[in-house]
């Protein structure tokens, strides 16, 4: 019954936590509906049981995260980092960017609406879509395995990340004065869509790990910072697609 009680009191701590996060958003809304629009919400008991399952969700994503995701990122990067193999490390780097974002729904829905945006406007045929869309999406895909790749050879030796994100930037910039005016904008939001919930957690985890195994390294200053590559990075890939696409 003590365990009970226990279980019972952890889960409901967990649950006001959720909640608590999501009251900015139940402010906002309720403001505008019943301040400025001065109406009552459609639906309210459908509303509800919504809201009660995003707290739910938003419990059960979090826990799992604590439990799965961050354990098994940081166990992964020190078992290969103590494993001695650079090789075997930039490959892992490289497949868990990739992977992760292949499959990412915000770049696929992004990819799908970017390629009939594209028919729309008589740049694309109707049987090009399909190619345009993967093709989009598997750049951006390499684009940030690359980058998770630069990011964990940073943590190895050491250097300054401010060096390669102005760099980055740098580039970014030199990259938009001669990429086609079609693709910019694309270009700027798949830095964006990248950043998924179940990349960030893995690679976080990873420049965690990796900072924390290796001698000299902080886990604070040097662990993270990853994330930052995997937005940079497909912005220049896209322009360069948009350049081969749009030649």
């Amino acid at each position: 019954m003590q365990l009970i009680k226990k279980l019972f009191y952890k889960i409901a701590r967990k649950l006001f936590n959720s909640f608590k996060d999501l009251i900015p958003i139940v402010l906002v809304v309720s403001f505008f509906q019943f301040i400025v629009l001065r109406q009552p919400f459609p639906d309210l008991m459908g509303i509800l049981v919504g809201l009660f399952f995003v707290v739910v969700g938003l419990m059960l994503f979090v826990e799992g995260l604590e439990l799965g995701l961050f354990p098994i990122g940081e166990m992964l990067a020190q078992s290969l980092a103590k494993k001695g193999s650079l090789f075997w490390l930039l490959t892992f780097a490289f497949v868990l960017g990739f992977s992760t974002t292949i499959a990412e729904p915000a770049l696929i829905a992004i990819a799908s609406k970017a390629a009939d945006v594209n028919e729309t406007a008589g740049l694309l045929a109707a049987d090009e879509k399909d190619n345009y869309a993967l093709g989009l999406r598997i750049s951006v895909a390499i684009s940030v395995g690359l980058a998770i790749l630069i990011g964990v050879f940073r943590i190895i030796k050491g250097w300054p990340i401010y060096y390669l994100i102005i760099g980055g930037y740098i580039l970014v910039l030199i990259m938009t004065t001669f990429a086609p005016k079609e693709i910019i904008g694309l270009a700027y939001d798949a830095g964006g869509v990248t950043t998924s919930t179940i990349t960030v957690p893995l690679v976080t985890a990873l420049g965690v790990g990796l900072a924390t195994v290796i001698k000299g390294r902080n886990p604070l200053t040097d662990g993270f910072g990853l994330i930052s590559f995997a937005s940079l990075l497909p912005m220049i890939f896209v322009m360069a697609y948009g350049v081969y696409f749009y030649r």
